[in-house]
């Protein structure tokens, strides 16, 4: 068949993709009889079996995305998503999928990662869930239209701002935070950032809350300093937030005049209070600043924590190296039950605030090193000798094969493996099979739920 601009099609949803949009094909001939050519389709808000009603647009095309105009056929697993905004919002992409359907899947993507290395799917547990899967984040950044609202990014748009009323991923009070500054912009008649045409003053919030302790951090990022003709409207906003949100321990103006659309600040202000929070985890105590990593749902990274003591079985007389332990989430709890840890990341900031938290917490058996993955753990086999107990945390894109090899060239006993892509996880781990290390378990925990993103906690033990 020749597919005509703009014709409709009844498709069906073969696929999910690595974005957690449905996929289908439609397969064709052009006018001249050539072999059938297939228009793969990218469908948001659909599932795996439906029968979906689309409209393609260009026919000519490879690939194309089509949005959904009818659901003919829904899947068991389809849920009515509660967001008003989910449907434009970026911020999550499977509120259509009931909880139960979406931990089954997650669980299914570590297992394909798993037999795509060769190694035993059958390792990986069932995905930890959540018991109430909402208001699970302590940190947000929300974006400035060039119009002044506040929201989120268009799903698959970041030059569109969808202005939000809510938010039900985000903590509750946060919510209320980024609402009243909203209202306190409106109320100044204030510009946000337009992106092309590089003008205008506000350009992002992010909002920071502890869980454990209650303080919430308030972080605008301008292009301005906060003085001159702004200074009314910044003492009103200092005022009305003291009033309103007592729990805010931090409130700061952050200026950036980067083009990159990123949260970062050449010149730092602090309106009111000090320039971090402090939040909890494992019982331990940490201070968070704006640019501080630190888990963004605490429940499930608590269970993170308590999965890798588990697996890492640390003992008073063992030494143990934390690599990638950014401010030391891990490193602390971990520090209290071994005789010496050292911990290895490359922002030097972290290191800094590992530093300080180790003090805080009144642990001294800590050594901290800011060097990349690779020169620090050589650096730490000359000085701390070598360890009996490994935990990696890499970033998204994984260890890479030199530091994995590095890893099992220096043969510590156990290794925890502590992962945010399944992919790069299973990449990593098959770098250490010829070391004679052996995978012995792998737990998927969903600390994102309604997204596409899964962590694992995996063991990992030299056999004898």
């Amino acid at each position: 068949m020749t597919i005509i601009k703009d014709e409709t099609f009844v498709v069906e949803i073969d696929n999910i993709d690595y974005k957690g949009n449905g996929q289908a094909v439609i397969w064709f001939e052009n006018d001249k009889g050539f072999k059938p050519r297939k228009l793969k389709l990218t469908i948001p808000h659909t599932l795996k079996g439906e029968s979906v009603q689309v409209v393609v647009d260009h026919p000519d095309k490879r690939r194309r995305k089509a949005m959904p105009i009818e659901i003919l056929a829904a899947s068991p697993e389809r849920t009515d998503a509660p967001c008003p905004h989910f449907e434009l919002c970026g911020g999550c992409v499977w509120q259509h999928w009931t909880y139960e359907g979406q931990l089954k899947y997650k669980t299914e993507q570590v297992k394909n990662a798993l037999k795509r290395e060769g190694l035993d799917p059958e390792l990986v547990l069932d995905t930890i869930g959540m018991d109430a899967p909402w208001h699970y984040r302590n940190k947000m950044e929300f974006t400035f239209s060039p119009e002044g609202e506040i929201g989120l990014h268009e799903q698959g748009n970041f030059r569109k701002i969808i202005p939000l009323e809510t938010c039900l991923i985000a903590g509750r009070n946060m919510v209320d935070g980024m609402l009243e500054v909203g209202e306190w912009v409106k109320e100044f008649g204030l510009k946000g950032y337009d992106k092309d045409a590089h003008d205008g003053l506000l350009r992002h919030l992010m909002v920071r809350e502890s869980f454990a302790t209650g303080e919430m951090m308030l972080a605008l990022f301008a292009t301005k300093t906060p003085d001159g003709e702004l200074v009314s409207a910044v003492e009103n906003l200092v005022e009305r937030i003291a009033k309103k949100f007592p729990n805010v321990k931090s409130l700061l103006w952050l200026v950036n005049t980067d083009w990159a659309d990123r949260t970062q600040s050449e010149d730092t202000h602090l309106l009111a209070g000090r320039d971090f929070i402090y939040d909890e985890m494992a019982s331990y105590r940490y201070r968070l600043w704006f640019d501080t990593f630190f888990q963004t749902n605490p429940l499930q990274a608590q269970k993170l924590v308590d999965l890798a003591l588990e697996m890492g079985k640390p003992k008073e007389d063992e030494k143990m190296i934390d690599l990638f332990c950014g401010v030391g989430t891990f490193s602390l709890p971990f520090a209290a039950r071994v005789k010496e840890l050292a911990g290895i990341e490359i922002v030097e900031t972290s290191i800094e605030s590992a530093k300080r938290n180790a003090i805080d917490n009144d642990l001294h058996n800590t050594t901290f090193l800011a060097r990349d993955a690779r020169r620090g753990l050589d650096e730490m086999h000359d000085h701390f000798g070598f360890a009996d107990i490994l935990l990696i945390d890499p970033p998204r894109g994984g260890a890479g094969g030199k530091v994995m090899r590095r890893i099992g060239r220096s043969k510590p006993k156990r290794i925890v493996y502590v992962s945010c892509s399944p992919d790069t996880f299973a990449t990593d781990v098959a770098e250490l099979l010829p070391f004679g290390y052996k995978l012995q378990t792998v737990q998927p925990v969903d600390l994102f739920p309604h997204t596409v993103h899964v962590e694992c906690v995996a063991w990992l033990e030299l056999e004898k």
